[in-house]
C-alpha cells in the first residue's frame, strides 16, 4: 500500500489547535508521511495495510485500502486478461475485508465509525471518530494505543 495514494481526508477547515497539536507530535513521534501545513498527518502502522492519520479539523482516522492499478497487476498476476472494474472492485472489497475484520469490532467498541470509500484510483475502510486537538496527551494515547493494536 503507497500511504501517498491513500491522502484521502478533505480539510474543512483548521482547528485552531492544529499548528500546536501537529509541532508536539512531528517531534514525538517519529514517521510521519511528510505533509503541508494544512494537510492531515499520516502515519503507517505496524500492520502493513493501515494507516493512521489526524486531519487539521479533528479527525482521527485508521484506514486500510488498496490502489485499484496495484490490485489490478496483482490479480491478474501479468496475464494480459483485464479484470473487469466490477470485478476489480467485487475483489478489492474482499481483501479489504479480511483486512478489516482482525480490528473491526475494537474500532467500532472504542467509538470509531466505519466509513467505506471507493473512487476510479482505491478503495478503503476509513474508521473515523472526532478528537479534541487541544488535548495533545489524549491525541498521543490514541495514537500509542493504535500502534499497539496494529503490531498484534
Amino acid at each position: 500500500m503507497n500511504p501517498m495514494n491513500l491522502l484521502m481526508s478533505d480539510t474543512n477547515s483548521i482547528s485552531p489547535h492544529w499548528h500546536a497539536l501537529r509541532s508536539s507530535l512531528l517531534a514525538e513521534i517519529p514517521g510521519w508521511v511528510d505533509s503541508q501545513e494544512t494537510e492531515p498527518l499520516t502515519l503507517s502502522l505496524p500492520d502493513e495495510d493501515w494507516l493512521l492519520e489526524i486531519t487539521p479539523d479533528g479527525r482521527f482516522v485508521c484506514v486500510a485500502g488498496y490502489d485499484l492499478d496495484d490490485m489490478k497487476s496483482m490479480l491478474s498476476d501479468e496475464t494480459p486478461e483485464d479484470l473487469g472494474n466490477d470485478e476489480l472492485a467485487k475483489q478489492v472489497k474482499f481483501f479489504l475485508q479480511q483486512t478489516t475484520s482482525k480490528y473491526r469490532r475494537k474500532l467500532l467498541a472504542e467509538g470509531f465509525t466505519e466509513r467505506m470509500e471507493m473512487t476510479d484510483d482505491f478503495v478503503a475502510a476509513n474508521f473515523e471518530q472526532n478528537i479534541d486537538l487541544g488535548n495533545i496527551s489524549d491525541v498521543l494515547h490514541k495514537i500509542q494505543t493504535c500502534q499497539t493494536w496494529f503490531r498484534a
